[in-house]
């Protein structure tokens, strides 16, 4: 029997990066296996497992060894062996900015990459853990396509006044602007919710990609019409260990009279900040829940106010409110956060069915409920698997 032809997908994370190997032989990507790089632990772990769960392959490397290319390397080197020489066709990267330029996947050059390299002050968090395995994986197989999928393509139908700051224009015309990012996911739930409820496929709908980064996008036809995040990842919803909007006096005052150098700002803002920050304990909202500590109880009441707060600002944007969709770790996996978030919507008709709701069923809104209320775990692999299988179909020397 011929190897598949596959494609590997790459999901970074700040500290571990997610996998799926796809045959892309048909014309629905399909999942052959899937894996995790974990760089969390003492020693670096590289950990395959089948579609069933079982493991394939295990590694670690010593904590004295921080060249992660040797980890790619042993990937690449299953894959070989596990599927044959030369099944590999490309790998797809999710990468998190793609500026004003890209509003598809693109086949990635040494050009693109410098460019996309350069857009690392808009993300710096994620940029440049997004665009390391692409020099990692040339260096080892330089004939080997790489193509970038981009979180903010999604959101490329935003206009203004939705994607436009309040700043002189000339800044605007520089690219300074609102771009939105979760786009792979709210891809994803959106095309879930088109194929499991047709008649709700051009609501009013808001999707909340609620987990360690967190955003809110507002679709009318399928189409994102507004979202929280901005010109970076860091506005918007209370995240894991990242502010969402706060008062820009506040950087002022830092910088000012706390006398904080702009690195030491932005490491308070991205690495110190949101459930972390407010709790003193944990940016872990399971660790927060199980806690009895005072402020990790205003963390959580702090997260699900703003949570609540910006859905109202989403349903203006929308001039109402059809379907609420919560995906995302928290989202997915937390009816605790379901549920109080929908209590304090309750003013706009938001009615959770409480055993739904705990049992985390796909539909989860009382039968009286003004809005339809979802739960709908995302993929984002699955998007760029197809999305690079499109490019390769379209471009075969991609």
């Amino acid at each position: 029997m011929p190897a598949p032809a596959s494609l590997l997908v790459l999901n970074s994370g700040s500290s571990s990066i997610k996998f799926g190997l796809f045959d892309i032989s048909a014309a629905e990507p399909i999942l052959l296996c899937s894996g995790l790089l974990d760089e969390h632990e003492a020693k670096p772990r590289l950990a395959v497992k089948s579609t069933g769960g079982h493991v394939l392959f295990e590694k670690k490397r010593e904590a004295s060894d921080t060249d992660s290319g040797h980890l790619f390397a042993d990937v690449l080197g299953f894959i070989e062996d596990q599927f044959g020489k030369g099944c590999l066709r490309a790998v797809g990267h999710r990468v998190v900015h793609g500026g004003p330029d890209y509003s598809g996947p693109v086949a990635l050059t040494e050009e693109i990459t410098a460019k996309l390299e350069a857009l690392t002050p808009l993300a710096p968090l994620h940029q440049p853990r997004c665009l390391a395995p692409v020099r990692t994986i040339r260096a080892i197989q330089p004939a080997l396509a790489q193509i970038a999928c981009f979180d903010t393509a999604f959101h490329h139908s935003l206009a203004p006044p939705a994607s436009r700051f309040a700043i002189p224009r000339r800044f605007e015309a520089r690219g300074l602007r609102r771009y939105g990012f979760h786009g792979l996911s709210f891809e994803y739930v959106a095309g879930r919710l088109a194929g499991t409820a047709p008649d709700l496929a051009a609501s009013r709908t808001v999707i909340a990609h609620l987990g360690n980064g967190a955003s809110l996008c507002a679709l009318r036809n399928g189409r994102s019409v507004d979202t929280t995040m901005g010109l970076t990842p860091l506005d918007g919803l209370v995240m894991g260990t990242r502010c969402g909007t706060i008062d820009p006096g506040v950087l002022l005052y830092l910088q000012q009279h706390e006398k904080m150098s702009a690195e030491a700002v932005q490491h308070l803002l991205y690495h110190e900040s949101g459930l972390l920050g407010v709790s003193g304990l944990s940016s872990d909202m399971r660790t927060l829940l199980a806690s009895r500590e005072a402020a990790a109880g205003e963390a959580i009441d702090l997260f699900t106010f703003r949570a609540a707060q910006e859905i109202a600002v989403m349903s203006n944007s929308l001039q109402g409110l059809d379907c609420l969709v919560f995906t995302g770790g928290i989202g997915e996996h937390s009816k605790e956060i379901r549920s109080a978030i929908g209590e304090r919507l309750a003013w706009l008709g938001v009615r959770i069915d409480p055993a739904a709701n705990d049992a985390a069923r796909e539909r989860i809104n009382q039968s009286g409920s003004a809005v339809d209320v979802f739960v709908i775990p995302t993929n984002e692999e699955i998007t760029i698997a197809r999305h690079s299988a499109a490019l390769l179909r379209k471009q075969p020397t991609a």
